[in-house]
């Protein structure tokens, strides 16, 4: 019962996005979430396209190893990631993994072009946006919103429930103290 509770708290907490009530920052948080999520969309297309030359002009360039898959897992982390942060579904660990792509692609903007606005950025706006998720979650208005309060009616059900039994058990039990009043009479 303790685990469960653990485990339907974490899972409130894993899903929770900080709240505002202010309902225009909300608005503007889900706008940003969807747009974000959706134009990101096409730059994994992109890399599939191609896959062998992105691996060689952008992932072997920088040194990294095995090119080939941090392409694929850079292409799937977009096709993947970004439409879950637009729904606003596991938009935490989603938007995490762009901004690690996103980071990846900054250092290679400076790598290649020195620290050229130009060439970061797109780069850094979307690691800022990923970043911004990653601390806030998906807002009032996801899907992770909601999964929350299901977490928090589960556990406060639950713990309506135990203390529903608790009460049983000790009214079952009786108050010795009474029944020793009774008896005496």
């Amino acid at each position: 019962m303790v685990a469960q509770q653990r485990f339907l708290s974490l899972g409130e907490s894993v899903f929770r996005p900080n709240q505002s009530t202010n309902a225009a920052f909300q608005i503007s948080w889900t706008i940003l979430r969807v747009v974000a999520g959706t134009v990101m969309i096409h730059n994994g297309l992109d890399k599939l396209a191609n896959i062998e030359s992105f691996a060689q002009a952008y992932v072997a360039y920088l040194g990294l190893p095995f090119p080939i898959t941090l392409s694929y897992m850079a292409a799937f982390t977009e096709l993947i990631g970004a439409p879950l942060v637009a729904l606003g579904l596991f938009t935490r660990p989603a938007a995490l993994g762009l901004f690690f792509t996103m980071t990846v692609a900054m250092y290679h903007h400076i790598k290649v072009a020195g620290l050229s606005i130009p060439y970061l950025e797109l780069s850094a706006l979307y690691a800022s946006v990923f970043l911004f998720f990653v601390v806030n979650g998906g807002g009032r208005f996801s899907v992770d919103s909601l999964i929350a309060k299901a977490f928090g009616g589960l556990r406060a059900s639950q713990a309506a429930g135990k203390r529903v039994s608790l009460e049983t058990t000790f009214q079952l039990s009786g108050d010795p103290e009474a029944e020793t009043t009774q008896s005496a009479q």
